[in-house]
């Protein structure tokens, strides 16, 4: 009689253990049904731009670090990440100086970003702006061969320039002129303070935001930055539209202070964190007459 019940009891287990593999293999297949799209392909059906391949799709949904269809770290920042855990150099500007610009970065990249200088936070700038186009324009050659081995991605190309810092009183002289208040490309202008020796890709390009942290600026013979602050605020003039963001750094100099608020404009002054100061310039050629400074 035991053994009888006993058996009973193992087939109704059995039974019931049989119930509930059905019933979790049911709640399974619906939630995988074929009706529900993969997260992948809404994704890529959100995509604005309904021209685009698979590969562009892809590294559009991409652009957020955020979308979960993102398998893979960008290059552009993977190299960032090796170079700045491999080494104990770290960029000149502090974080809340770093800060300012990314802030903007970060609503505007992939975007044309222009620096003047190449130095240790260049591949910061690349990663931050993914996607874009990154240039570097740098006075010294030979640190270009040495930031060129260590990081051949990099864009950058030498420049000349042909002033000195002891030069600063005449030059801010020769920017009150009229033909300095007056807006074109810089290859053509009659102004003094304009530079013409970069490529002619440089002038040809949008930026979207420019960054003067160079050339070298802390002593009466070194080059200054008063004609890169200037060609700065003439390229951003200069463009069809828009406007252009421009960073300038060490203002707690005296060229960087005086040249920055008198050809970027105490009138397009948007932030000052630390030694960095931010304008936002608009096009002047797309409102003929706009005065030079607001």
């Amino acid at each position: 009689m035991k053994s009888k019940i006993q058996l009973s009891i193992n087939l109704k287990l059995i039974l019931l253990c049989f119930f509930f593999l059905i019933l979790v293999l049911l709640i399974v297949r619906s939630s995988i049904s074929p009706s529900q799209s993969p997260i992948p392909e809404i994704h890529l059906s959100n995509s604005t731009n309904s021209t685009q391949g698979p590969e562009s799709a892809t590294s559009s949904a991409c652009s957020s670090l955020l979308t979960p269809t993102c398998t893979k770290t960008p290059p552009s920042l993977a190299n960032a990440l090796i170079h700045y855990a491999t080494t104990n150099i770290t960029p000149q500007q502090t974080l809340k100086e770093i800060s300012v610009s990314a802030r903007v970065l970060a609503k505007k990249s992939p975007c044309n970003f222009l620096v003047f200088g190449l130095g240790h936070d260049s591949l910061m700038w690349t990663a931050l702006n993914h996607g874009g186009r990154t240039v570097f324009l740098e006075e010294d050659k030979a640190w270009i061969g040495q930031i060129q081995q260590r990081l051949p991605t990099l864009e950058s190309y030498h420049v000349v320039y042909d002033t000195k810092v002891h030069q600063a009183d005449e030059l801010m002289r020769i920017g009150m002129e009229e033909e300095c208040k007056d807006v074109s490309d810089p290859r053509f202008s009659k102004c003094q303070l304009a530079l013409k020796g970069f490529p002619n890709e440089v002038y040809d390009i949008e930026w979207d935001l420019i960054m003067v942290d160079a050339p070298t600026g802390y002593h009466d013979d070194a080059p200054g930055r008063m004609s890169a602050i200037y060609t700065a605020g003439l390229m951003a003039r200069n463009r069809e539209v828009g406007e252009t963001d421009v960073f300038v750094h060490d203002v707690d100099r005296v060229v960087e202070e005086k040249f920055s608020r008198t050809f970027l404009c105490e009138g397009y002054l948007r932030e000052q964190e630390g030694r960095i100061r931010h304008f936002t310039i608009p096009s002047h050629r797309a409102r003929l007459g706009r005065p030079f400074c607001p």
